[in-house]
């Protein structure tokens, strides 16, 4: 998945991926984290996510990443905020109040960027990536959080082979071989989506299956 990619989808709003509410599993799972008022959250890949909007009102400082200009201008418009804008590094970094969107590469964040963040939150990120993008994802990860971080991770698995991502199918064993190195692992909760009648347009795509799971990870 190339920059290109991303910045088409957006341009032309292809945007499935997004979605019209909170995400159930963080406001359940969020609170297991005991993090502090006040932590920094990084939201990797972050589009425009009401998820963020969320987390500053649960009283996060948050830090989003995104690579489309687009999204990160929707979001704020959206929500009738009038960020300050400045250049940082490889970034053009939109802030208003206690969230800020660092747009561009989230391959170019370096630690010092990161160096206070006291977790990071992961719904759109991995599952958007293909397979050889999601252990150099993982990587980047574990090389620019602080030694304590923790993290809510949300996957999607399916058979590959019956529909092309993104979003991609990621199993349990990816996930654990990709955070074995230096995470501790929980698994929160696995969810057939696929059943529930609210997937229609992954049945008309021919799936088979689509499981939702959540993780709680920490650096060990």
């Amino acid at each position: 998945m190339h920059a290109e990619f991303w910045q088409a989808r957006w341009s032309r709003s292809e945007i499935g991926f997004h979605q019209s509410e909170i995400n159930p599993y963080l406001a359940r799972y969020w609170s297991s984290l005991h993090l502090p008022v006040g932590a920094r959250v990084l939201v990797p890949l972050c589009g425009k996510s009401l998820d963020m909007g969320w987390l500053v009102a649960q009283g996060h400082r948050v830090q989003g990443v995104e690579l489309a200009q687009k999204a990160v201008e929707d979001f704020f418009e959206e929500h009738g905020l009038t960020p300050h804008v400045a250049h940082e590094g490889d970034f053009q970094v939109y802030r208003a109040g206690n969230l800020e969107i660092f747009c561009g590469d989230f391959f170019a964040l370096d630690a010092e960027q990161l160096s206070d963040c006291g977790a990071f939150y992961d719904r759109a990120a991995l599952i958007a990536l293909p397979a050889e993008m999601r252990a150099r994802y993982v990587a980047h990860l574990s090389a620019t959080l602080p030694a304590a971080c923790q993290g809510l991770l949300v996957t999607l698995d399916y058979p590959q082979e019956q529909m092309s991502g993104p979003p991609f199918a990621v199993a349990d064993g990816e996930v654990r071989q990709l955070f074995g190195d230096g995470w501790q692992l929980q698994a929160l909760e696995c969810c057939d989506v696929l059943s529930e009648g609210e997937n229609w347009r992954f049945l008309q795509r021919g799936l088979t299956r689509l499981e939702e799971r959540v993780y709680r990870l920490a650096r060990g």
